[in-house]
């Protein structure tokens, strides 16, 4: 193990002001906790053969913004934070290749388009896999992985390195509350009510909602992570009322705001 490694790391993901960090060794994938459990083809190991650990960064996706969905606002903020994930974890793996620990980034959407993932569902590398072994938080109902900072709004990057950096914990306990909001919610009736890995995503169906939202050039979708009221993002920014995703539209204050984004930037409905 290199405590002072992982220091510097640390320490240098502060400067990039990256809000969440954990550390998986790479023997964790191959001690499933829970089954179903993902083909050893898709493991650390089998993408780069000498990985001894992965790192986890997490970039939250503000909560005002994403509640204007599906709108141009939020296609942006969706592309601006994957971006800056790249960039991220492209320069953490240069740094500690620099240190002596050869280290590569896996790219934030290990796929060329909607289109392709419709036909082949599956990227090369799992980032929420990576993030609930690296202790940065536990599956929800809707298969995505909830924080205790964001909930579900926050996005994911990796570093595969050979560094053998001490290891962050895994949360205990579950986040999730199973209100069952985000299978209400969602607008492709992709989820189910079963507890996770059980309740699995229905990823045809999500996908081709994305892809009718991104020939209207507003995709993704995002309200799924929208309604969840788990996050202390909520209180952050006055949300912990949920009032306006119930209510028909135009009956909130908040609406008005939504409406006006949502009219601009994008195509209109065919």
């Amino acid at each position: 193990m290199d405590p002072q490694e992982k220091q510097r790391l640390l320490e240098k993901c502060r400067d990039m002001e990256i809000p969440l960090v954990g550390v998986a060794p790479v023997e964790r994938w191959e001690d499933p906790p829970f089954l179903p459990w993902m083909p050893e083809e898709f493991y650390p190991r089998s993408v780069y053969p000498e990985a001894r650990s992965v790192i986890v960064v997490g970039l939250p996706v503000s909560l005002p913004v994403l509640e204007t969905t599906p709108s141009i606002w939020y296609h942006e903020l969706y592309k601006t934070v994957n971006i800056l994930l790249d960039q991220y974890t492209y320069r953490l793996a240069n740094f500690l290749t620099g240190d002596g620990y050869p280290s590569v980034f896996v790219p934030r959407d290990g796929y060329g388009s909607a289109e392709v993932l419709k036909e082949n569902p599956v990227a090369f590398f799992s980032h929420r896999h990576a993030a609930y072994l690296a202790g940065l938080g536990t599956f929800g109902v809707n298969n995505t992985v909830l924080t205790p900072a964001y909930g579900p709004r926050v996005r994911f990057g990796s570093v595969i390195t050979t560094a053998e950096l001490p290891p962050d914990p895994l949360m205990t306990g579950q986040l999730c509350t199973r209100c069952m909001r985000c299978v209400r919610s969602c607008p492709a009736r992709a989820l189910d009510e079963g507890a996770y890995p059980e309740g699995l995503t229905d990823k045809s169906a999500c996908t081709a909602h994305s892809i009718a939202l991104g020939k209207r050039s507003i995709s993704p979708c995002g309200i799924c992570i929208k309604v969840c009221p788990v996050g202390e993002d909520r209180r952050v920014f006055a949300r912990e009322d949920l009032a306006a995703y119930d209510t028909p539209e135009g009956e909130h204050d908040l609406h008005r705001a939504w409406r006006h984004v949502r009219a601009y930037g994008g195509r209109r409905s065919p």
